[in-house]
């Protein structure tokens, strides 16, 4: 069900940007249009990953530069039956996550150093799983190409303004097409963009909590990444909007209503989710520890006890040990 809403709703995304360049320049510009929308899809799948890591000036780092980070995405791989991912790290105080990649064999994960020294290995666990599960669904794909096409309509609207008016094109529609394409095509992009957002969001929450082992892991995350969220600036996704959708959490301030108007649905009805799919995991026998009270020797990352743990730097640097240099455009 989930891919079938997912295709009519990049249809949809493909016909309003056809729309918009039949506003602008009729029937020639419905095609080019077209031509344009096919390229960008097939841009999208081959670089998309690159672009977004770039956009946020994310670095690739290996086991030696974060031992606890990548130990604990690799295990949460292995026990999802997927290929390891790349993993990134993002010089940024806003805790918060994303995945990226136009297949499970092509994926990288990210976090940012804020998330690093705010969360437990038990909440950093339910972050990972999570964006983990949207690379099992291939949702990274989907949700890149939806924001690469949202963005070509605004961008053709912004086109309409300056050229719309004109009498020497075709536009059938005169004044009024213009203001279509202005006005309602941009805004109609933006909400099928959010909705496929809001789709994947719960999936790739249950899926998560499934990977990890204990959806309170999880809940608690959100709880916390929400919380700082609101509070820290994300310089990076403010100059990049329509990426906004990739991260765990909306890292733009200002978005809180669970409607088809905010990019990720409300944090609170997800931890409520999660903390529902606990309470029938216990009912039903399962074993859930709260996050305040881990049982580190059944977690993924493999320790035995906090004691024996090696020191976090990340809690103690906001920098961190030093990183390879990240994908360059």
């Amino acid at each position: 069900m989930n891919a079938i809403r997912t295709g009519m709703l990049l249809a949809v995304m493909t016909a309003l940007f056809m729309g918009v360049g039949y506003l602008i320049g009729g029937p020639a510009g419905m095609v080019i249009a077209f031509v344009i929308a096919a390229g960008m899809n097939l841009f999208s799948y081959w670089n998309a990953d690159r672009m977004v890591l770039s956009m946020h000036h994310a670095v690739e780092i290996d086991e030696r530069a974060a031992p606890e980070y990548y130990r604990i995405v690799r295990d949460l791989a292995r026990r999802a039956n997927l290929p390891m991912p790349k993993v990134y790290l993002i010089e940024n105080d806003q805790p918060n996550a994303f995945a990226t990649g136009r297949n499970p064999q092509n994926a990288a994960v990210a976090a940012t150093t804020g998330l690093l020294r705010q969360l437990t290995p038990e909440e950093l666990s339910g972050v990972m799983a999570h964006e983990l599960s949207h690379v099992e669904h291939r949702d990274t794909l989907t949700m890149t190409i939806t924001a690469t096409l949202a963005g070509a309509i605004s961008m053709l609207g912004n086109f309409a303004f300056f050229f719309g008016g004109s009498r020497e094109n075709n536009n059938p529609f005169g004044f009024v097409g213009v203001l279509v394409a202005m006005i309602v095509a941009p805004l109609a992009a933006m909400l099928v963009q959010m909705a496929i957002s809001r789709t994947r969001e719960y999936s790739a929450d249950r899926r998560g909590a499934e990977i990890c082992g204990n959806p309170l892991w999880l809940a608690s995350a959100l709880r916390k990444i929400a919380t700082a969220a609101r509070h820290t600036v994300n310089p990076a996704a403010e100059r990049n909007p329509a990426t906004a959708h990739l991260f765990i959490v909306n890292p733009l301030s200002g978005t809180r209503m669970d409607n088809l108007f905010s990019t990720h649905p409300d944090t609170e009805n997800r931890i409520a989710a999660l903390e529902a799919m606990a309470g029938g995991q216990a009912a039903g026998g399962a074993m859930t520890a709260r996050p305040s009270e881990p049982d580190i020797s059944a977690g993924p990352w493999g320790r035995a006890t906090e004691s024996e743990a090696p020191d976090n730097p990340w809690r103690r640097s906001p920098t961190g040990p030093r990183a390879r240099r990240g994908p360059e455009l």
